[in-house]
C-alpha cells in the first residue's frame, strides 16, 4: 500500500504540474530597477552560508520528493545524478516507508551511492522517534535532517494522522539528540511567523517555509479519494513570498520553497530573506518529461541566469539580493498590511546602503524590512514623509 501511495503522489504531483491552480504571489514581488547598480560577472559568487554549519557552494537545492517504490527510487536515482553534476543539496523524500519496510532501503539509499560527495538530506516526519531519526540519517549519510509538517496533508489523506500535539516536543527532541543539523520544513502550506518563532525555540537550525504555490498534498490526497470530499482544502496556507515576508527578523534561519518556477523566482525569494532556495514540482517534470539530461541542463541554466540577475542588480553574492529595492503588490500587500509588516522599507533598503549606483555596498545583506523602530513608528515616519512629498 505505500509503495503505492508513493506512485500515486508522483503521478498526482506532474498533474498538477500539468494543471496548476491559482495564482502565484511571487508575481507580485518586482525588483526597482536601478541602472547603474550593476557590476561585473567575475565579482558574483553564488556561494551561501545557510545557516550555522550549513554553507552550500550554490543558493539552489533538489527539495523533497520520494522514495520508497521501485519507480520512485529510479527517479531518485536520476535526481541525485543531476545534483552530483550541477552541485547543487539534494533532499530525500519522507523515509517513514524505510522504516515500516526496510527493503526499500535502497530506493533511499541511491542518493548517496549516486552522489557520494554531495550535499544530502534525510527526510523524516514529526511522529518519527530519534531511533528512527538516526537510521534515515545512517542511511544516507547524510549531512543534515530534514523534519515535514503536514498537518494539511494528513487532515485529507485517508489514512493520515489525527494527533498532532506531540509534533513540537518530539522535534526538540530530534533536534537535541542527532549529530547533523536538523531542519523543519513545510510540504506546500506555508510556515507562519508564530511557528518559525516556535522553530526557533525547540532548537532546530532553520525553517523551509514550504509555502502555497507549488505541489499541493491536501490536493493529491484528495485526489486518492474516490468522492474528492475534500476539494475545499485545495490551496490551503500561505504562499511561500507571504511566509518569508512573516518571518522576516524571527531569530531563525530561512530557506525558501514552493511554486519556484524560474531563476527570478530564486531571486525573489532570496531578496525577501531566504537563505537558499529549492524546487521539487519543476524538476521532477523536466526529468520526467526530458531525463537526466534535460534536469542538469535546466539546474545548469537557472544558476547562470541567477547569476546574470545578480550581476544586474549588483548582488556579489544571493545574500547580497537582501539588499535590493523590492515592491510589493496585490493580495501579498494586503498579506502584509494585515500582519503588520510594514512593506515600504523593503522598497528603500539600497539608499542606506550606497548600492544603486555604483555596485558598491556589498557584504553581508540585512534581511527584509530591517530597520529600528516599532511598526507604529515606522507608519508615523511613513505618514511624515508621504506629507513632506505632497
Amino acid at each position: 500500500m505505500s509503495a503505492q501511495r508513493k506512485d500515486d503522489h508522483v503521478r498526482l504531483a506532474i498533474e498538477q504540474q500539468h494543471v496548476p491552480l491559482g495564482g502565484n504571489q511571487f508575481d507580485e514581488v518586482s525588483f526597482v530597477h536601478h541602472a547603474l547598480a550593476g557590476i561585473d560577472r567575475p565579482e558574483v559568487s553564488p556561494a551561501v552560508s545557510v545557516a550555522d554549519g550549513i554553507a552550500w557552494p550554490v543558493p539552489i537545492y533538489i527539495n523533497a520528493m520520494t522514495g520508497g517504490s521501485v519507480k520512485t527510487g529510479a527517479i531518485n536515482r536520476d535526481l541525485a545524478t543531476a545534483a552530483r553534476e550541477t552541485g547543487v543539496p539534494i533532499a530525500s523524500g519522507s523515509m517513514h516507508a524505510y522504516f515500516k519496510d526496510p527493503s526499500c532501503a535502497d530506493t533511499f539509499r541511491v542518493l548517496r551511492r549516486e552522489n557520494p560527495r554531495g550535499f544530502v538530506m534525510a527526510n523524516v516526519n514529526a511522529t518519527a522517534s530519534v531511533a528512527d531519526a538516526r537510521r534515515a540519517i545512517d542511511l544516507l549519510e547524510a549531512d543534515a535532517l530534514q523534519i515535514h509538517l503536514n498537518t494539511a496533508q494528513e487532515t485529507v489523506m485517508p489514512e493520515g494522522d489525527r494527533s498532532f500535539s506531540s509534533w513540537a516536543p518530539r522535534i526538540e527532541e530530534i533536534a537535541a539528540a542527532v549529530e547533523v543539523p536538523v531542519i523543519v520544513k513545510e510540504v506546500g502550506n506555508g510556515l507562519s511567523r508564530q511557528t518559525v518563532l516556535a522553530l526557533a525555540d525547540l532548537g532546530v537550525r532553520a525553517a523551509d517555509v514550504g509555502g502555497r504555490g507549488g505541489t499541493d498534498f491536501a490536493r493529491i490526497e484528495n485526489g486518492r479519494r474516490e468522492a474528492g470530499e475534500y476539494a475545499f482544502m485545495h490551496g490551503w496556507g500561505q504562499s511561500t513570498a507571504a511566509c518569508l515576508l512573516d518571518a522576516q527578523d524571527a531569530g531563525l534561519p530561512v530557506l525558501a520553497s514552493g511554486g519556484v518556477r524560474d531563476p527570478l523566482d530564486v531571486a525573489r525569494a532570496l531578496a525577501l530573506g531566504a537563505g537558499a532556495v529549492g524546487s521539487s514540482g519543476g524538476f521532477l517534470r523536466t526529468l520526467l518529461d526530458g531525463g537526466v539530461p534535460a534536469l542538469i541542463g535546466q539546474i545548469t541554466a537557472w544558476l547562470d541566469q541567477l547569476a546574470a540577475l545578480q550581476t544586474m542588480l549588483g548582488a556579489r553574492t544571493p545574500a547580497d539580493l537582501a539588499r535590493c529595492d523590492l515592491l510589493i503588490s496585490g493580495s501579498l500587500r494586503d498579506f502584509c498590511a494585515d500582519r503588520g509588516i510594514p512593506t515600504w522599507q523593503l522598497a528603500r533598503r539600497s539608499s542606506s546602503t550606497g548600492s544603486t549606483g555604483s555596485g558598491k555596498g556589498s557584504g553581508t545583506g540585512a534581511g527584509p524590512g530591517s530597520g529600528s523602530g516599532s511598526i507604529e513608528a515606522e507608519a508615523e515616519a511613513l505618514h511624515e514623509m508621504t506629507g513632506r512629498t505632497r
